[in-house]
């Protein structure tokens, strides 16, 4: 990006709004049992006067405490003077919680700790934003998942995989970028609750590898302690393979004493360095990256031999388990990409220490429009585990097309697992409930770059927002959260706020309807995922197949096929067994069926394909026509900006509609009933 162009501040704007009787209850503030010197709360001070300035035009006074000299007389008597009254609770509020609460003209928000402090302030601005009075307010506010990250796919050169929103703003040639756009970018990730962030790529490679180094430590320690003062603790995705890549011992085994003596001294550097960083992430025997199993060892040996050396210093190791043989053949029908994840690791269930967590993407394929559940969610039950998701749009339309996932996201989070008689949802699991686990919670793939807007399309940022609101409170619905992300980002307009969030809740499913059918999944262009090749990945290693012939398609992963549906408790087994009884919406991920299978709905499997992908082009353009409605009500560059994505996203709708219904028309030889142009 052009360092002389400024970038935008996204929801945390603070344009001006109507007052609502906020400004009373804000233009005092009184601290009691918080140390105003705290970075978090000198931050968080920062904040409120900048979003109260902003939106109500008021600069508030800080008070040590409301006292006798701010009673005011009136004819009717004495009153409390308005304000916020701010206490810290060390009981009854759980960590990083807060309860909001106004009585006669004060307002009091008592919070366990700093954190909770922090967002609770983020709280009071965006009711202001969004135009809501804080009068009469009475609500408890507290995470619902311990641990809310941010996985950023950055490499060393700038670059980002499977970013879509320029380059890195963490780095460029090599070097370690610190500057107010880091400050910038922890407000956000704050202000919607996200505790901790991975700085850079988990593929790591080259200089990388080199970030647990004194090259860098100076640099990462300072983004460490700006991120320390918005309450996100640093985390580096950390190279397996570091020991023989930096001079020290000849291998990378996890039992051997010499890479573990090296690793010790190491740790001892790191931590020295860098006293708040979290700890490590770590992606190992996956798509060519070393580890354990290079060395004949389990992948709880990797873990926890690095785990063990930095708990002295109260670090974690958080493993990856996206680790499956990427050498498949694809004449072999049994073999399952699908199962690897349950396979690798369910053995090893309770096998890791303490301070180790197991990162479970929500599907066992990779981030697909509609897969499965992984059945490790709910399958592992006395191992540390985590949910990953993908907010950057990899499979879903790349920032040029309109993909709201916090849907996707509500589903996977609501799925009953069935690995306990009352809390089984991955929700209840990823948050502790189910199991008592005190290190879980949600992480995403980041989808920012250093694009002015920070995520190409500027709608795109809903999927940032709502990550983030989604991991603190999992009860929110996507709804909720995209008329907040409207209301704080563009106005509160009904017409606005109506029509983007119509946009933003049908995009998903219209997504769906041009690409991949029934939660077959892939049939993307190799390599970049973007647009359609029906065929790119049907005879490639990496196991992502549509078994498409002239009679049907789907992968059989019955009991007499693959046998992946064992993997899930009951009922879901058998529910996923069978084909009258599997959602419809994944029958293709879990049977092969013949073009002539009837649905639910009365359509042959075959017209149901010509259908929808029809449906989702007229969609798209039902899209463009809502857009257009709101020009003049939004801000003319934003208005053109996604104006130009969705004419991006039309013709890439109408590449995926005529290339999947050309394909199959010509597999199965049955013609469309409407008799439209298929080719």
């Amino acid at each position: 990006m052009d360092k002389e162009k400024k970038w935008t501040q996204l929801w945390l704007t603070y344009s001006p709004r109507q007052d609502m009787g906020n400004g009373e209850l804000v233009k005092y503030v009184s601290f009691s049992g918080f140390d105003r010197k705290h970075p978090i709360i000198e931050n968080a001070w920062a904040e409120l006067v900048k979003g109260v300035e902003g939106m109500l035009g008021i600069t508030p006074d800080i008070y040590e405490e409301l006292s006798s000299d701010d009673i005011i007389s009136s004819e009717g008597g004495t009153q409390l003077c308005g304000g916020l009254k701010v206490l810290r609770q060390a009981q009854g509020i759980k960590p990083e919680g807060y309860r909001l609460t106004e009585k006669d003209g004060i307002l009091t928000l008592n919070a366990a700790d700093e954190k909770g402090l922090l967002y609770g302030f983020f709280h009071i601005l965006r009711q202001i934003a969004l135009e809501k009075t804080l009068r009469n307010t009475d609500i408890l506010c507290e995470p619902d998942n311990p641990l809310r990250m941010m996985n950023h796919w950055d490499n060393m050169d700038g670059s980002i995989e499977r970013g879509y929103s320029g380059n890195s703003f963490f780095f460029d040639k090599g070097e370690v970028l610190v500057d107010e756009r880091t400050r910038d970018y922890a407000r956000l990730a704050a202000s919607v609750g996200i505790n901790g962030a991975v700085l850079n790529n988990v593929n790591v490679k080259d200089q990388a590898t080199w970030l647990i180094t004194e090259r860098y430590f100076d640099k990462v320690a300072e983004i460490a302690r700006i991120f320390e003062g918005y309450g996100i603790k640093l985390f580096l995705s950390l190279n397996y393979a570091a020991p023989l890549e930096l001079g020290g011992p000849d291998s990378a085994d996890p039992l051997n004493e010499d890479v573990i003596s090296w690793w010790k001294d190491k740790f001892s550097e790191v931590f020295a360095k860098i006293p708040n960083l979290g700890g490590f992430l770590v992606k190992a025997d996956s798509e060519g990256r070393p580890g354990p199993f290079t060395y004949g060892r389990t992948q709880a040996d990797g873990a926890n031999m690095l785990a063990d050396l930095v708990k002295p210093y109260g670090g974690i190791i958080i493993w990856r388990c996206f680790v499956y043989n990427c050498t498949q053949d694809w004449r072999d029908t049994k073999t399952d990409r699908a199962r690897a994840g349950y396979d690798n690791f369910i053995e090893m269930d309770g096998d890791y220490h303490d301070n180790v967590i197991l990162q479970i993407k929500n599907g066992p394929m990779d981030f697909q429009i509609r897969e499965a559940v992984s059945p490790l969610l709910g399958g592992l039950t006395r191992t540390n585990q985590m949910l990953e998701v993908q907010v950057a749009q990899e499979y879903t339309g790349q920032q040029i097309d309109l993909c709201y996932l916090i849907p996707l996201f509500k589903e996977v989070l609501d799925f009953r697992t069935y690995c306990s008689p009352d809390t089984d949802t991955v929700a209840d699991v990823v948050s502790g409930r189910t199991f008592g686990n005190k290190l879980c919670g949600m992480a995403a793939v980041s989808n920012t770059g250093n694009d002015a807007n920070w995520t190409g399309n500027d709608l795109a940022a809903a999927n940032f927002y709502g990550f983030g609101r989604l991991a603190y409170a999992t009860s929110l619905s996507s709804e909720e959260i995209a008329q907040e992300w409207v209301g704080m980002t563009y106005s509160n307009d009904r017409e606005v706020k109506e029509t983007v969030v119509r946009l933003l809740m049908g995009s998903r499913n219209t997504y769906e309807k041009y690409t991949s059918p029934l939660g077959i999944g892939w049939m993307v262009t190799p390599n970049t995922h973007y647009g359609p090749s029906v065929d790119g990945y049907e005879y490639s290693r990496w196991g992502t197949y549509h078994r498409a012939d002239h009679m049907g398609l789907g992968v059989d992963r019955t009991d007499s096929g693959t046998g992946y549906v064992r993997q899930y408790h009951e009922p879901n087994a058998s529910r996923y067994n069978s084909v009258e009884e599997c959602p419809e919406e994944l029958l293709l991920f879990f049977h092969h069926l013949p073009y002539t299978h009837m649905l639910k709905s009365g359509k042959t499997l075959i017209q149901h394909i010509y259908d929808s992908h029809f449906e989702g082009v007229e969609e798209v353009e039902e899209m463009i026509r809502l857009w257009d409605g709101l020009r003049g009500c939004i801000p003319e560059d934003s208005y053109q900006l996604v104006r130009e994505r969705f004419e991006r996203q039309l013709y890439n709708a109408k590449e995926w509609r005529d290339q999947v219904n050309s394909y199959f028309y010509r597999k199965s030889g049955i013609v469309d009933e409407k008799n439209r142009a298929i080719f």
